[in-house]
This record gives C-alpha cells, sequence and structure tokens, in this order.
C-alpha cells in the first residue's frame, strides 16, 4: 500500500509541476547557424509558434509583448497564434510591437478553428486528424498580422535585411492539408531564399529543399518528453530527434536546414507540458565561410 500511495504522491507532483509551473516557463532558446551570402553582416530572426493564446492567459500576453525588446532584425511566426474563440484581439495585442517589425507568418490550423477536445493518447500512435471546431474570425487576424508582416500562406514575398534581399517561400498549414505545393515559385533576384510553414511533413522539408533554412512549428517539442526533453511524438511523419531546434537535411533540391520552434502554448484542452519548456527562439543568421 505505502508504494501504490508513493506512487500515486509522485504522480500528482509530476501533474502539478507540468500542469500549472512548466507549462508558464517560458523561454528565450539562442542558437546560430551559417547560411547567408559570404560577407553579409548578422541578421537575428525571431522565430514564434503555436501560442495557442486564450484570453485569460495575461502572463503570456505580457511576455510576448516583451519580446520586441531583444533587438530582432526579424519575425517568422509559423502559425497556430490562436487558441480560443475570443483569442485574436488578445493576440494582436500581445503581438504588436512585434508587428511593427519586419516580419513574415503562415497559418495553423487552429488560426482558422477554435481547438476542440481530443484524447491525448492517440498522439501516441498516429498524427492527429483535422477536427474542426467553430470558425475563427480569420480574416480580422490576418488583418492585424498584415499591417506590419507579410502573408506567406502559399504565397512568395520578399524583404530586404540589413541590405540582403531576402526571398521567402510559405505554405499554408500541411497538417490540415491548405498547402499547394508546387503552385509557389520563389522571387527572383534575391540573396538568399528562406521557407517557412507550419508542419514541419517530411514532404514540406523536400518541397522547400531549395531554401537555405526552412522554419516551422507545430511539434511543440513533443510537448510531453522523456527526461532531458527527448520527444515522444511530432504530430506528423517527423522524426522525434528532429521535434525541435535546428538540423541539416539533404533533399533532391539541395542541401538545408530545418529551425523547428517547440512554441509557447498547448490546446486549452491539454495544459501541460513535461521536460519542454515553452519557448521562442532567437537565431542568429550568419555569412557562410
Amino acid at each position: 500500500m505505502f508504494w501504490l500511495w508513493l506512487l500515486l504522491g509522485v504522480g500528482a507532483l509530476v501533474f502539478v509541476w507540468a500542469a500549472l509551473i512548466e507549462r508558464n516557463l517560458f523561454v528565450v532558446k539562442h542558437d546560430s547557424v551559417a547560411v547567408l551570402p559570404k560577407g553579409s553582416a548578422p541578421i537575428r530572426v525571431l522565430h514564434i509558434s503555436d501560442i495557442h493564446m486564450a484570453p485569460w492567459q495575461k502572463r503570456k500576453q505580457r511576455w510576448v509583448s516583451e519580446l520586441a525588446k531583444l533587438r530582432v532584425d526579424l519575425v517568422v511566426d509559423t502559425g497556430d497564434n490562436l487558441g480560443h474563440l475570443n483569442a485574436v484581439q488578445p493576440t494582436l495585442a500581445a503581438l504588436a510591437p512585434l508587428i511593427d517589425l519586419p516580419g513574415v507568418f503562415v497559418n495553423g490550423s487552429n488560426d482558422y478553428h477554435a481547438p476542440s477536445f481530443r484524447n491525448p493518447f492517440n498522439y501516441l500512435f498516429k498524427p492527429s486528424t483535422p477536427t474542426p471546431g467553430k470558425e475563427l474570425d480569420t480574416a480580422r487576424f490576418l488583418n492585424g498580422l498584415e499591417k506590419g508582416w507579410l502573408n506567406l500562406n502559399n504565397r512568395s514575398g520578399e524583404l530586404t535585411i540589413k541590405g540582403i534581399k531576402i526571398g521567402f517561400v510559405g505554405l499554408d498549414d500541411p497538417h490540415d492539408q491548405l498547402a499547394e505545393y508546387g503552385s509557389i515559385r520563389p522571387p527572383e533576384g534575391t540573396d538568399v531564399l528562406f521557407g517557412v510553414a507550419h508542419a514541419p511533413y517530411l514532404r514540406v522539408i523536400e518541397e522547400l529543399g531549395d531554401s537555405a533554412i526552412i522554419f516551422a512549428g507545430h511539434t511543440h517539442g513533443g510537448q510531453v518528453c522523456l527526461p532531458g526533453g527527448r520527444a515522444i511524438v511530432t504530430n506528423c511523419d517527423l522524426p522525434a530527434k528532429n521535434a525541435r531546434g535546428l538540423s541539416g537535411w539533404s533533399t533532391a533540391k539541395g542541401e538545408t536546414f530545418l529551425n523547428v520552434c517547440a512554441g509557447l502554448g498547448t490546446s486549452i484542452f491539454a495544459p501541460v507540458r513535461l521536460f519542454c519548456r515553452p519557448e521562442v527562439r532567437l537565431l542568429t543568421l550568419l555569412p557562410k565561410n
């Protein structure tokens, strides 16, 4: 009986940590990678993803609103910003200081539909099946983002940062089969090409393989991980070892890097994180040798 009570007690402590503490321990993860043309000045990219904002999450809203103080040159938002039917206004308010900076974005499924309950254990066996909830005011949300950022949902675009012409190719959410593969052409005359998508499926990496680097989210870094942050699932066909951070890939189109942000939030129906702190990624892009 003692061991049963001990096990139940440890389980309760782990749940309290994951549900009340760790999921609110927001962190900025730093990394660097050499993808820019020789002689370029470094570019600081803030990669944000999977905020899953709900109106009552005031701590998260304050934390996001302070990110512009990081001296960022470019913001890349890989979607699933919204997490509640009434989240449009508080999310835009939290992002407002960042929207004043150069940036690009794509959508995730949660930017179109409010979340609905799903059995979390099903993620152990296969990626989730799209089950749209109530429609969100996506048009209003996109209008807010487009006041400062490029909309890359099945689009290409271009920004000049520190004298470097950066081309972008973006996909609407691959997880919800909204990506229009092969229909987007990179802009011409740019110095470097970046790919942007919400879900890092292997097909996404192949399709965007001519990019110097691909930015994605969706995985939540595994969300509930083994000790040491080892992911168990990615909710797509990306290997678990690549669930967050930088990794190198060889594709038919060339060599590329993938940067996966584990995100800041969770579904309101599964509000836990274990061995996987909520994050944004501050990536310093360096010139190639």
